[in-house]
């Protein structure tokens, strides 16, 4: 197994960390730090960052780590600390964003947690990378480009945020690909200048 980047590294502990430290204390404790929508009355300003870094269960938990060690870690390599972590938080932020404009416009009162925003993020940016990659997907289990992964996955993300009851942040996910997308052809132009 390859060493994991420093960033990398620090991101999944923190939300290892976390999801252990809060289970052990009373949940009101990890409330402040959930992304609440705008109209709840308990939005705070620094939960567009803090949610990243909360999980809802140990599978929640695990895919979102796994997918973190399987892009990011290979991207920080690439980008180097700085640059990845530009996407990170770029990622978190836009998925926050978009997060709570669905909330408003739904009238949603539950809060988001989960690196899945910056983890999308990160897919979007592999598969910009390293469109051609072959890559082995845990579902389907079936060999095909990184960016076809993508694409696919980004479809599926758009259908079921509008066909689907769940509690899941489908249009968080898509953010986060939306503020990778913006960051990285904004690096892309900056450099042509």
């Amino acid at each position: 197994m390859p060493h994991i980047p420093p960033v990398t590294k620090a991101f999944m502990l923190a939300c290892v960390g976390l999801y252990c430290a809060f289970l052990l204390l009373p949940r009101g404790l990890q409330i402040p730090f959930e992304l609440w929508p705008l109209q709840s009355g308990r939005f705070l300003p620094w939960q567009p960052l803090t949610y990243a870094f909360l999980h809802g269960g140990e599978f929640h938990l695990f895919f979102n780590m796994l997918g973190l060690w399987m892009f990011g870690s290979e991207l920080e390599r690439v980008w180097g600390a700085k640059r990845y972590t530009q996407i990170l938080v770029a990622s978190t932020l836009s998925a926050a964003a978009v997060q709570l404009l669905v909330t408003l416009l739904m009238g949603s009162m539950a809060p988001t947690v989960g690196a899945s925003g910056a983890l999308f993020g990160l897919l979007l940016s592999f598969g910009m990378l390293f469109p051609d990659r072959i890559i082995v997907p845990l579902f389907p289990p079936i060999p095909m480009k990184a960016k076809y992964f993508v694409a696919i996955f980004g479809a599926l993300e758009l259908l079921l945020g509008f066909n689907s009851n769940s509690s899941v942040a489908h249009f968080a996910h898509l953010g986060g690909m939306l503020g990778a997308y913006l960051l990285i052809r904004y690096w892309r132009t900056a450099r042509r200048r």
